[in-house]
């Protein structure tokens, strides 16, 4: 749903939250205080999925949270050696194994599936780790962002498109001050993306520990200040 819908109907939940109260409360009744906090629980819930669970568009892409529906599509692209080894985490060895991943790690906050509008299919993941939730340990006001696409969609300019509208995102709606990103050693793809997006070196990671089991890796670090953007838009 487009935001302004997701606000209307969270609006009109906190409405309704309040009319059931008052009604129960003239009522009375022994059990009025564990309905009206069940109750509230329930909508509470319900507001902040709708808010949190954003969807948002680019010329050519969705971008939405990931639903266990897409493990077929997920065991796709990353069951490659050429995509997750590259970013640090090893290949998908079933479409449960996807699904799992798809419950385990891309449902955190701001991790969304890279959509085709013209198939309405996932073909990547991009996502934002807010402060601590950083590989690199950041402040509140500050993110880092992690993306892949599946090696059919390669050199598309997808990504660069779908990580703009996240810098978009992280600074004038959640209030970023700057946005980390970061690459291991060899991966020039994805060192192409940041310096697309207006990400700049900032230093080097040495042996540096991944998902891979064993392996110890140099990473680069790179980083946009909202003031570096706002003045590049």
């Amino acid at each position: 749903k487009p935001p302004r819908l997701r606000l209307i109907k969270s609006l009109t939940l906190i409405v309704l939250f309040g009319k059931i109260t008052e009604s129960l409360y003239y009522q009375g009744g022994e059990n009025t205080d564990i309905l009206i906090f069940t109750i509230g629980l329930y909508i509470f819930t319900s507001i902040n999925r709708n808010l949190i669970d954003m969807e948002l568009q680019t010329q050519r892409l969705l971008l939405r949270p990931w639903q266990e529906d897409d493990a077929d599509e997920l065991y796709k692209y990353a069951k490659d050696l050429q995509v997750g080894p590259a970013a640090g985490w090893p290949v998908h060895t079933s479409v449960e194994n996807s699904r799992e991943i798809i419950r385990t790690v891309l449902s955190a906050v701001e991790t969304y599936a890279v959509v085709l509008k013209q198939t309405c299919k996932p073909v990547g993941s991009i996502g934002l780790m807010i402060g601590r939730q950083s590989n690199i340990g950041l402040p509140d006001n500050e993110c880092e962002v992690g993306y892949w696409i599946g090696v059919p969609y390669w050199g598309q300019g997808l990504i660069p498109e779908a990580v703009r509208e996240l810098q978009h995102r992280a600074f004038e709606v959640l209030g970023m001050q700057k946005m980390w990103a970061g690459y291991f050693d060899g991966n020039e793809k994805s060192k192409r993306v940041q310096e697309k997006c207006g990400f700049k070196y900032m230093f080097t990671k040495c042996n540096v520990s991944s998902q891979l089991v064993g392996e110890l890796r140099t990473e680069h670090i790179t980083c946009l200040t909202k003031m570096e953007w706002l003045t590049s838009k």
